[in-house]
């Protein structure tokens, strides 16, 4: 994944393995990360333009320091005349498949009453690992897309485009423009999982009606369906088994009366089962994490944010073995603050990853800029190129 120009995300770029474990002290960019990969998956629903409204607009989100960054040593910002567009450019890439740019920049000053909506100025598909000229097979400038046919010559498409709609959203011609349908169906594919709730009024302490889920909801309202329906599809053993690791001799339960569902736990120290309005936040907390981790439809990509708040540190174990599970069939980006964590998802526990399959990630703050720990200089960073405008 590539960043630029987005809150302390001066200019990175990020190489993502099987499992990505982002660490860093608050203040160093986690959030960031985490903000970004979400706002390029927006694109592909429409909602980027609007998401970043509701940061504050562009002149909230965009990298506040000077454009070419601090570099003197005392790290006091200087000023300097900008020599490029104000843009926020976000983009992923990968060596055997196709990549997506996205460059977002100031509304032009027409005496609309919505200025802080930024306007996507250029959007670009290309083949491999790096954008080049020779592997462009789609993009749009201004309100304009076009895209590459069989014989490579260039095709416009999709008609004229609005300048807050994304061609992602818009453009859907599966036979004249067939990237475009790819790309979004990949991102709409993409997963997040932030703030799970577990409050007292939290959805999925309550008994609902329940229909096949197979993807846990944002809110863990559809808990209960959501592990029923993951055992009905042949994971229950593993259910049972990542369960009784992080609490020995429980057992999660879903009970069905009338199409309505009700989570109950199981101990063998009790005679009772517990329903899910009397489990404790972290309880609820890692029945939520396998849900949404063994799912029985795994995504191309699915990200984490600090999964292990409200876990006590005796379950991050067990969580990280269930990471790790999860990412045999995921790529899966972890942003944690935990170290005991991160270790954790680092060792070695010979379950089907490798050591090259765990990136490890430490972001830093200097001079206000999120950068990677153990990078000297720009030449460490990985090679990318952005569309121009």
């Amino acid at each position: 994944m590539a960043v630029e120009g987005y809150r302390s995300l001066r200019e990175l770029v990020l190489p993502l393995g099987r499992l990505t474990v982002v660490t860093g002290a608050n203040g160093t960019g986690k959030s960031g990360v985490y903000r970004a990969l979400r706002l390029l998956a927006e694109c592909a629903l429409g909602g980027a333009v609007g998401a970043v409204a509701r940061e504050g607009g562009l002149r909230s989100t965009l990298w506040a320091g000077p454009e070419h960054g601090t570099r003197r040593r005392d790290g006091a910002a200087q000023g300097t005349v900008r020599t490029r567009p104000v843009a926020l450019r976000l983009g992923f890439a990968s060596p055997d498949d196709l990549g997506y740019a996205v460059d977002l920049g100031l509304p032009k000053d027409g005496g609309s009453a919505f200025l802080l909506d930024p306007e996507i100025k250029v959007e670009t598909i290309w083949s491999g690992p790096m954008l080049r000229p020779a592997t462009t097979l789609a993009e749009r400038r201004g309100p304009a897309v076009r895209v590459r046919d069989d014989e490579g010559d260039w095709q416009a498409v999709g008609g004229r485009l609005r300048p807050y709609d994304s061609m992602l959203s818009e453009v859907v011609d599966p036979t004249g423009a067939p990237e475009i349908v790819a790309v979004r169906e990949r991102l709409r594919g993409w997963r997040f999982y932030d703030h799970l709730r577990t409050d007292a009024d939290a959805p999925a302490r309550q008994v609902r009606v329940g229909t096949r889920t197979t993807a846990l909801a944002h809110d863990g309202g559809d808990l209960a369906a959501a592990l029923e329906t993951a055992r009905d599809a042949g994971r229950g053993d593993e259910i049972d088994e990542y369960v009784d690791r992080a609490f020995p001799g429980a057992r999660a339960v879903v009970r069905a009366h009338d199409g309505r569902f009700a989570l109950e736990l199981h101990r063998a120290s009790l005679l009772r089962p517990l329903d899910a309005a009397e489990l404790s936040d972290g309880t609820l907390r890692y029945l939520l994490w396998v849900a949404a981790l063994l799912t029985p439809r795994p995504p191309e990509l699915l990200v984490l944010n600090e999964p292990e708040t409200s876990l006590h540190p005796d379950v991050l174990a067990a969580l990280a073995q269930l990471v790790r599970r999860a990412s045999r069939d995921s790529q899966v980006v972890v942003v944690t603050h935990s170290d005991e964590l991160a270790s954790a998802l680092r060792a070695d526990a010979r379950d089907g990853l490798g050591r090259d399959d765990v990136h490890d990630v430490e972001l830093r703050l200097e001079n206000g800029e999120t950068v990677v720990a153990g990078r000297e200089g720009p030449l460490d960073q990985p090679a990318w190129h952005w569309p121009s405008r």
